[in-house]
């Protein structure tokens, strides 16, 4: 079985024919413009500003309920940052992306759609289509790849199965927000030649395919025009060109004029109530400096996305049946062990001779197998990236859970190893929690369940009964059970005054202020800062509390709280852990080491400045691998790390973040009993020095892409540098051979034989491969054209078709302003992955 690219997954609704979608949908704009017609100008004008944090004003007048939005990547938050009501938490983006397959995409946003439905929710704020335009891109877990057309083809699924269950999509951010780095204001200088190759590329590709029903605009401006008032980029391109009919809607206060906004083609200005849009929009169309049908339009598009979630009585929503319902867990171990990318698996070392490697590959282990494993990351697993992708799961599978439910008792030993922080993190592990709101007068106002020590409330995303207005103090209080025996650091992070108190006794009093955190957000939470070091004996409970009292001289950029008390676990020796982990790995067959990033390592809010492992992980791996040749090392990151030891171990194997069955997938794929699927969606480098462009900074408030339309793979083949993993590259427990390639100018047919002894799954990837022209502008030596995820049994010979994009045979001419069609010969290369050419054929194009 072959599942391929994007282009050959429709759009239709489920269960309905092409006739009954064209009937519902002239339906739906009847009632839309009969609705529209009876809206006064202050009406429409509040529908476009914004409600409150998440959702749009409802209008009982004409029977429309108040559209509900949430951030959800990876799952779907709700209108409340808070664990009263779990969320189902998938891998990230770059883990989904890695699959290499639309469909399984499309499966993952219809279990978002359904958790939506479940909270209430009409409209996702995802997907994320910037590209990895650089490794230091803090938000480079959040986003699919470097590669725009995977990039398109991946969001392609994910927007029609999310639609799929009648749930609007936001696809962000439009357009060339691909760093963090002063992204409220920076200016990306892009030429038209790599807006329209690269940028611009899925967004226009999830526009053609999967018809949104809306698009955030940026924070950042793009030569020289903030984008939520970009008229060229949002009604000629998006609108115009590709016909484009849902809401665009801002990055959260990212816009900043009534009249540009407008003009610029913004239907909806988030979040509310105040916002640029209401009575100011309202007093703009009265002062003449906007046009009351622009207006209309805005309001029209806004009304149609109503209609078509149910939102607006008399319209027939886009799906009246959602797909059969999805087992969240199943389906998001599932998709971890498919994204899990197998970078090296060398033979093992079963006599001992530490220099012989000879036999079978070390993974997947053999039965009976014991297992040593270290590494903070595989007790406590980071199985989300920091910001506002986050989500509550009701539960999470660490690599140590997942191996200690697989391995026969006695078969598993666990060490700590490393750490990779020292800086104390929100209270998690052992502590249960609550928050209580109370007012000036000590009265309490309401409560709720915290599932860490982070308070973020943001808007009106309060316990029941509480208000901004009413708010004075928030104490956090609740027990806490040790893990460990020893020196327990307990601190704060926010901005305000703090009263910490740990087993009855106050440890701190006193105010937390600004620091010198650059972007608003992170500023506005602060760094963390310890307080107290207090003696706790493991299994012991104590009490702890936090009062916090916000000092209204630092206004969040919304209304919100946010602080947090946060704790670190007793500091050991380093060397000490280290020589534990040795010490057990030495006595294991096997050894696995987990290592992982941080939140201060990856998040919004601000990019990487390296891509080293934080704290002392790399000595970890080093000094296990020599104590047993069997080592694997699993990296729990979002995004490229550098590796020193990789050719020191016999396994690597990138889970990303994997999600809340993260543990359970990986002893899945350790034990052989699943594959690791994944192909790597962005080149992983082996220093930072060897990417080619690695420039996140701005300069004087402007960031130049002064690399053009080479980023990615292209921007490597162009340097001539060797990557570590090539793009594209992956692993697996079985062996492909490619036996023929035919290709034509529109499809290439790969038959392929599974040569090895249990089934599996290949990516079958096509590139083409330009041959040289005098004259012409510079090309990429090599495109991705098209991509097929093939499935097939031992010893079984599949044939898959694969659709090559059109686009890999032009160049945007920015002379002409228009497409360019390049005749001549191309090489078809069909490929393991960009370094792994199996096939090749040649093709003449007129």
């Amino acid at each position: 079985m072959a599942e391929t690219g994007a282009e050959t997954i429709t759009g239709t609704e489920p269960g309905t024919s092409a006739d009954a979608g064209a009937a519902g949908e002239a339906a739906r704009e009847a009632a839309v413009e009969a609705a529209l017609g009876k809206l006064d100008l202050d009406a429409k004008a509040r529908l476009l500003g914004g409600r409150d944090m998440w959702s749009l004003h409802p209008l009982p007048e004409i029977g429309l309920a108040p559209l509900v939005m949430s951030d959800g990547p990876v799952g779907v938050r709700g209108v409340r940052w808070t664990a009263d009501d779990p969320s189902v938490a998938l891998p990230s983006p770059t883990a989904l992306a890695a699959a290499w397959d639309p469909a399984l995409a499309r499966r993952a946003g219809r279990l978002l759609a359904q958790e939506a439905r479940r909270k209430g929710v009409h409209v996702l704020l995802a997907p994320t289509v910037n590209l990895h335009r650089s490794p230091l891109g803090g938000r480079h877990f959040e986003a699919y790849s470097e590669d725009p057309l995977l990039t398109g083809a991946i969001g392609t699924g994910y927007v029609l199965g999310v639609q799929d269950g009648g749930v609007g999509t936001t696809v962000k951010h439009f357009v060339a927000n691909d760093a963090e780095t002063d992204r409220f204001t920076v200016d990306n200088r892009v030429a038209p030649r790599p807006l329209r190759e690269l940028y611009l590329a899925p967004f226009e590709a999830i526009v053609k395919s999967a018809r949104p029903w809306g698009i955030m605009t940026a924070y950042n401006q793009v030569n020289g025009v903030t984008m939520t008032e970009h008229h060229e980029l949002v009604n000629e391109f998006l609108r115009g060109e590709w016909g484009f009919d849902g809401i665009n809607v801002s990055d959260w206060t990212a816009a900043r004029s009534t009249a540009g906004a407008l003009r610029g083609g913004l239907d909806v200005a988030m979040p509310g109530p105040a916002t640029v849009y209401g009575e100011a929009l309202a007093a703009a169309v009265r002062a003449g400096e906007v046009a009351q049908s622009a207006v209309d339009t805005a309001v029209r598009r806004v009304l149609r996305l109503a209609a078509r979630v149910g939102a607006l009585e008399g319209a027939p929503p886009a799906v009246t049946e959602p797909p059969a319902p999805i087992d969240g867990d199943a389906l998001a171990r599932e998709l971890a062990h498919r994204g899990f990318v197998l970078l090296r698996n060398e033979p093992g070392v079963r006599d001992g001779a530490a220099a012989v490697r000879t036999g079978d590959p070390v993974l997947p282990l053999a039965p009976g197998t014991t297992v040593a494993l270290s590494g903070a990351a595989a007790r406590d697993a980071r199985v989300l990236g920091g910001g506002s992708a986050q989500v509550f799961p009701d539960h999470v599978v660490s690599p140590l859970d997942g191996l200690a439910a697989a391995l026969p008792e006695g078969a598993l030993t666990y060490a700590v190893g490393a750490d990779p922080t020292d800086e104390p993190a929100p209270a998690d592990k052992g502590f249960a929690l609550r928050a209580r709101c109370r007012d000036a007068a000590g009265n309490l106002l309401g409560e709720g369940a915290l599932p860490t020590g982070q308070v973020q409330w943001i808007g009106g995303d309060l316990p029941d009964g509480v208000t901004h207005e009413a708010l004075a103090s928030v104490e956090v209080v609740g027990t806490f059970t040790p893990r460990e025996t020893g020196a327990h650091a307990f601190g704060t992070r926010g901005l305000g005054t703090f009263v910490l108190t740990v087993a009855g006794e106050t440890v701190f009093d006193g105010v937390q202020a600004m620091g010198s955190e650059t972007d608003p957000f992170e500023a506005f939470f602060g760094s963390p800062v310890v307080r107290a070091e207090v003696p706790l004996t493991a299994g012991e409970t104590v009490e702890v509390s936090l009062l916090h009292t916000p000092d209204k001289q630092f206004a969040a950029p919304l209304s919100a709280v946010a602080f947090s008390l946060v704790h670190l676990g007793p500091r050991r020796d380093p060397d000490e852990l280290i020589a534990e982990a040795v010490e057990a790995a030495r006595a294991a067959d096997t050894a696995v080491v987990v290592v992982a990033t941080t939140e201060r390592v990856e998040s919004e809010g601000f990019d990487r400045t390296d891509l080293a492992l934080p704290g002392r992980q790399d000595d970890l791996v080093r000094a296990v691998a020599a104590a047993n040749p069997n080592t694997v090392v699993v990296v729990n990151a979002g995004s490229p790390v550098e590796m020193p030891w990789r050719e020191d171990v016999a396994a690597i194997l990138l889970s990303w973040f994997p999600g809340q069955e993260g543990g359970a997938a990986l002893a899945d794929v350790l034990t052989g009993a699943e594959e690791p699927g994944g192909r790597l969606p962005t080149t992983w480098p082996a220093v930072l020095a060897d990417a080619p462009v690695t420039d996140v900074v701005p300069v004087g408030g402007e960031l130049d892409y002064a690399e053009g339309p080479f980023i990615g793979h292209r921007a490597w083949d162009r340097s001539g540098r060797t990557p570590a993993y090539a793009f594209g590259h992956g692993l697996g427990y079985t062996t492909w051979s490619y036996d023929s390639l035919v290709a034509g100018p529109e499809t290439a047919t790969v038959r392929i034989t599974n040569t090895g002894g249990r089934p599996g799954r290949e990516t079958v990837q096509v590139y083409l491969a330009p041959a040289p022209s005098s004259g012409a502008p510079e090309r990429p030596a090599r495109v991705l054209a098209g991509f097929a995820s093939v499935g097939a049994g031992p010893g079984e010979t599949v044939e898959t078709s694969i659709a090559l994009s059109r686009r890999a045979f032009e160049i945007w001419d920015e002379e002409k302003g228009d497409w360019t069609f390049v005749p001549g010969a191309y090489e078809v290369r069909a490929a393991h992955s960009l370094d792994d050419v199996r096939l090749t054929a040649v093709l003449e194009i007129d």
